[in-house]
């Protein structure tokens, strides 16, 4: 009698079939749930089917393993684009627009079926919108330097803002704000007014200049007329000193002419001093005359 044994003689089948459906659990419970990053929604496909459902950031569960999952951002971005932009000078002016904008995430499965990505809608859409758009405003505007005013700015941004707002909102996509970042007029502009800078700048220098000079000038005339002042205010005090001593001199006149004794007194003076000066030994003296001064009366007739 022959013995045969199986190939899986000595070997546990219990445990094996035990692993495997542990794996094949778990390899269906990994496809059951699928979690969301934040910032992201979900949108999925079934056999290439678009579904119109999306999925918001967090745990999704339970779901059909054989859903095909595509992310979309939904967070705030930014794009920036450079375009030439007429205006009715007939100039082109070199415009730096940034867009900032944000997608709809109730529009997404809708965008992953008409369009594709995010990439794709700013590709498709939004970019040549915005270049017609920004050539569009610039007819409105006269002149190219007219850009610098802000007003003008205002102007564009809102209007920018409205008309992109209006075609790509109902694809999905929100504008959040049109930013003006740069201007780069036309050389012929930019030329011109470098010129006009630099000549108000001369003028304002030479403006200055002038005032300074005035200032100088106006310095120059106070200290002027104080210095007037001052010599007026001393010739009427040189005239108030002449007066006094012409008044001194008229009122001694009067008294030498009317005051004998005066006289008398002003000899006895001239006598004293006669007598100190050790030159004089000699003296004439008319001891007759009521006013005995030396040669007073010499010719005098007896």
């Amino acid at each position: 009698m022959t013995n045969s044994k199986s190939p899986i003689d000595g070997i546990p089948v219990k445990p094996i079939i035990a692993i495997g459906i542990i794996l094949i659990l778990a390899l269906l419970g990994k496809s059951m749930y699928k979690v969301i990053p934040v910032g992201f929604v979900g949108v999925t496909t079934l056999f290439g089917d678009v579904r119109k459902t999306h999925y918001p950031a967090g745990l999704q569960f339970p779901v059909n393993p054989l859903l095909k999952w595509i992310l979309f951002d939904i967070r705030q971005k930014s794009h920036l684009e450079k375009a030439d932009v007429p205006t009715q000078d007939l100039l082109q002016t070199q415009m730096e627009i940034s867009i900032q904008y944000r997608l709809i995430p109730t529009h997404a499965p809708n965008i992953l079926e008409d369009t594709g990505s995010m990439e794709d809608m700013l590709r498709i859409h939004l970019v040549p919108k915005l270049r017609s758009v920004m050539r569009e405003q610039g007819k409105s505007i006269m002149q190219a330097q007219d850009f610098f005013l802000e007003e003008t700015q205002n102007t564009l941004q809102i209007n920018m803002k409205a008309a992109l707002t209006e075609f790509i909102e109902p694809m999905g996509m929100n504008i959040q704000a049109v930013l003006i970042r740069d201007i780069t007029l036309p050389p012929k502009i930019a030329k011109a007014i470098e010129d006009k800078k630099e000549a108000e700048q001369a003028t304002e220098k030479e403006k200055a200049t002038l005032e300074r000079v005035k200032i100088e000038n106006d310095q120059v005339a106070v200290r002027a007329e104080a210095q007037l002042k001052a010599a007026d205010a001393e010739a009427k005090q040189i005239r108030l000193l002449a007066d006094a001593r012409a008044y001194e001199i008229k009122a001694l006149n009067t008294a030498i002419g009317t005051n004998g004794n005066y006289i008398k007194l002003q000899s006895i003076e001239a006598l004293k001093s006669i007598s100190k000066d050790p030159a004089a030994k000699i003296y004439f003296l008319n001891g007759d005359s009521p006013n005995p001064l030396p040669l007073l009366h010499m010719g005098d007739k007896q």
